[in-house]
């Protein structure tokens, strides 16, 4: 996850005017520079080079980032970000057909530079992931139903949907509900984290992960409707998540959503999630239990010395004995 400063939040749009939240569209190019066939190999070019003639040939315009994506002995491959769609289209015009001319080659490299699509599955992609699971054909139908109406969140910052005016990074299951529910109502949310024993049943590896002193989260929502799940991943599709804060400043990070296909909120789940709970609760009964077992033991070992070294050091009389007998046991 990476997390920037706006400078140009004209695009965005708004998603929670209570938290400040809005939607900032993703400003992406796929820049390919095409190496000469006689080549052979890209060892020859300087990928570092190459993206320096890049970045001069749009300036006075600026990438927010850009890096390279893939290299082959046809192409070499650049993701370049910008701060918004429109500036996109004008990086686009600067690049798209031209060519860079590296020192001590005689053929220029020629560019083709095209906006990158949103990372957002597809539909038949879906269902491939689904069918990966090597769920059977005739399972298809029900879990499809299960995952059609369910959204899972992840990279989402923590302290930006806590309660406002609380000093608390965690997160809030009814701001996360005030949130989304934009969308249509909500019939069921989870935030795993907010389980203390969630974390100790996937075996510590939750996807929560903290970028730049920014702590993040996972979610599941499933709404009510087919219709508002259907609206509220075409809204997101393609979309950063942005923070305007008080003094005006904004933050945008990338946040990942899909559909679940983990039947998350199905009876079968829930009852697994439940049962693997109520065991990690045995166990840490269990394991209080010995710990105040192994407590009293601790106890009455230092009785008995106290009551040893009182007999061995004190002439004690017939109600000292009695007493220390007592104290023993």
């Amino acid at each position: 996850m990476t997390v920037t400063l706006v400078c140009d939040s004209s695009e965005a749009m708004e998603l929670c005017a209570s938290q400040q939240l809005y939607l900032k569209p993703v400003a992406k190019l796929t820049i390919n520079v095409v190496l000469p066939e006689h080549t052979g190999s890209t060892q020859a070019f300087s990928k570092w080079e190459v993206m320096d003639k890049l970045k001069n040939m749009i300036c006075p315009d600026q990438f927010t980032s850009v890096k390279v994506s893939k290299s082959t002995k046809g192409f070499i491959r650049f993701e370049g970000e910008a701060e918004t769609k429109r500036l996109v289209c004008s990086l686009k015009e600067k690049l798209h057909g031209k060519m860079i001319k590296l020192n001590g080659f005689n053929d220029g490299l020629q560019v083709v530079a095209t906006e990158a699509p949103p990372d957002f599955p597809t539909p038949q992609e879906l269902e491939a992931k689904v069918n990966d699971r090597g769920l059977q054909e005739e399972d298809f139908a029900e879990q499809s139903k299960d995952i059609a109406d369910c959204i899972h969140l992840e990279g989402l910052p923590c302290k930006w949907f806590a309660l406002k005016g609380s000093d608390s990074e965690i997160p809030s299951e009814d701001v996360l509900r005030a949130v989304f529910e934009s969308f249509g109502k909500i019939k069921n949310i989870d935030i795993p984290m907010l389980d203390p024993y969630r974390e100790e049943m996937v075996g510590g590896s939750m996807n929560n992960f903290t970028f730049r002193g920014l702590r993040t989260f996972e979610a599941f929502i499933q709404y009510q409707e087919s219709t508002s799940f259907s609206k509220a991943m075409e809204t997101l599709k393609g979309m950063k998540l942005m923070f305007k804060g008080d003094d005006g400043k904004a933050l945008a990070c990338n946040i990942k959503v899909t559909s679940d296909t983990t039947s998350h909120f199905s009876e079968s789940a829930i009852n697994q999630r439940t049962l693997e709970r109520l065991t990690l609760q045995g166990l840490e009964r269990e394991r209080r239990r010995e710990e105040n077992r192994g407590k009293r033991g601790t106890e009455r070992k230092k009785k008995s010395q106290l009551v040893y070294l009182l007999r061995k050091n004190i002439g004690c009389s017939p109600t000292c004995r009695i007493w220390c007998y007592h104290r023993g046991k």
